[in-house]
């Protein structure tokens, strides 16, 4: 992975909070910035980017000599998942050390090209993948995506927790389903509760990168492989994650240029 310059975990807690749906649209954000991009879809258990990013069934990477491959190319960013590699209806019927082993293959098999981003997608959950990928990747930082419900902001609180603990840095949490949309008149309502994601941002001190809606477009869109910044690059959702994007690149110019500032102190042990 060494042509690639930063790689940006995007991580939640728990499962069916959006962070999919978060990752793709990040990249694609990033991608319309007019930085070069890839997303890695670390979930060997429920792989969806292939899904998401509109990759027909069956497609398989281009083989790069005898032990590495070429990730895909879809709407304009570089994409690499264990569903390329089997049959999407296969389940991964594998303990922990399996699907570690899977996921090592994928990052250090996948001959991406000169990148300024990967976006991971992770997992749910704190286990053998997120160590995995701690240890072995350098990870520039990571984004938490959560709703407003207490019960997600638990889990994200463990999310955070686990990257603390090995000394990866939080770049921002992504707030989804803030609000529900209603697609026929268009009223707004917080059926998950409100304020979740700013209590998160005070209580870590990391920054509130973005709200997203609850809405049926966006939801429709990944679905049908054209995600939302295809879909509809101009609408209100595709500007919050453009906005977000920026906010990324900011907090880990913000890190780079902190190391940079670190005097070097040499010791004498004479």
């Amino acid at each position: 992975m060494q042509n690639v310059k930063n790689i940006v975990a995007v991580a939640s807690g728990k499962g069916g909070v959006g962070k999919s749906t978060t990752t793709v649209n990040l990249a694609l954000a990033m991608a319309a910035e007019g930085y070069r991009v890839g997303v890695l879809d670390a979930d060997i258990y429920g792989p969806s980017m292939g899904t998401m990013l509109g990759v027909p069934p069956g497609t398989r990477p281009e083989p790069v000599g005898e032990k590495a491959m070429k990730p895909l190319i879809a709407h304009g960013v570089e994409v690499m998942s264990i569903a390329f590699l089997i049959d999407e209806t296969q389940p991964m019927v594998w303990r922990g050390p399996m699907a570690s082993g899977a996921l090592q293959q994928l990052l250090t098999q996948t001959e991406w090209s000169d990148l300024d981003y990967l976006f991971v997608d992770m997992p749910p959950g704190t286990g053998d993948i997120q160590l995995t990928l701690s240890q072995k990747v350098p990870v520039s930082g990571a984004v938490i995506v959560t709703t407003p419900q207490d019960i997600a902001l638990l889990d994200a609180r463990k999310g955070i927790e686990m990257f603390r603990k090995v000394d990866i840095p939080v770049l921002g949490i992504v707030e989804n389903m803030s609000v529900h949309i209603c697609s026929q008149c268009g009223h707004t309502e917080a059926i998950f509760g409100s304020g979740g994601g700013e209590e998160l941002s005070r209580t870590y001190d990391a920054p509130l990168l973005g709200q997203l809606p609850l809405k049926m477009s966006i939801r429709e869109a990944v679905d049908g492989g054209v995600p939302t910044l295809v879909a509809d690059p101009q609408g209100a959702e595709s500007q919050i994650y453009r906005a977000t994007a920026r906010q990324v690149v900011e907090a880990l110019k913000a890190r780079s240029g902190a190391q940079q500032a670190m005097p070097n102190i040499s010791i004498n042990q004479d």
